[in-house]
């Protein structure tokens, strides 16, 4: 069963380590998608030539270029690859079985949040890191399809379906898979797979604008 586990790691001894001691104020939040052979990760806080004074003196940091700004934020995405030698957290938990939903830092502190096929991957997270020098501290850990149901009216195969339907990346633009690829991926008739993702929309939609299945008639219109 799908387990979603929020972990703390300290930055002291991964990748990001040095650029914390260099800039305490820096703050990190990871880009979940990114062309690269390295990680997009956005940085604030200091100014931005103090974040790349520390990234030209981080020897953990590889090589860095700049891919996206938020100016109005003073935020910076940067593509960040590290040395071979560097306890690449995100790495780890790919090889460990994990797919990190999203990932933040400040305070010298990562907060991950990461989706694992099994309780036992997690163990393997925690054993392999703590191996590693870089101690992990479980925040929280929930298996996510009994949550989804009790929280959004999910059936287990409909949020199986929907978290398949995002890994193959149905819901991009443009899509990476079709609906006939994915039913074919999930062992099931393109039909099947039209009516479960409909009913899926359905119980997220209710659940979230918290409308009852029976209301049928739209609300009025405000008037200007």
């Amino acid at each position: 069963m799908t387990s979603i586990a929020d972990i703390e790691i300290p930055a002291d001894g991964t990748g990001t380590g040095e650029l914390f001691e260099a800039v305490p104020s820096l703050t990190c939040e990871m880009e979940r998608v990114i062309a690269s052979s390295g990680h997009g990760l956005w940085l604030s806080g200091p100014s931005q030539d103090a974040i790349e004074t520390a990234l030209d003196k981080a020897g953990a940091v590889g090589a860095y270029s700049l891919i996206n700004s938020d100016d109005d934020n003073d935020r910076w995405l940067y593509d960040i690859e590290f040395e071979p030698d560097t306890i690449d957290v995100f790495e780890v938990v790919l090889e460990e079985g994990g797919t990190v939903l999203s990932a933040s830092a400040s305070s010298d502190t990562w907060l991950l949040s990461i989706r694992f096929t099994d309780r036992d991957c997690v163990s393997s997270l925690y054993d392999r890191l703590d191996d590693e020098g870089v101690t992990p501290t479980v925040v929280r850990l929930f298996d996510l399809a009994e949550e989804a149901s009790s929280q959004c009216g999910l059936t287990t195969r409909q949020y199986e379906t929907l978290v398949a339907a995002i890994d193959h990346g149905y819901f991009e633009i443009p899509r990476e898979v079709s609906m006939q690829e994915l039913s074919e991926e999930l062992d099931i008739s393109h039909q099947a797979l039209s009516e479960r993702l409909r009913r899926a929309y359905r119980a997220l939609v209710t659940s979230e604008l918290n409308v009852s299945e029976n209301e049928t008639v739209a609300p009025p219109m405000p008037s200007d």
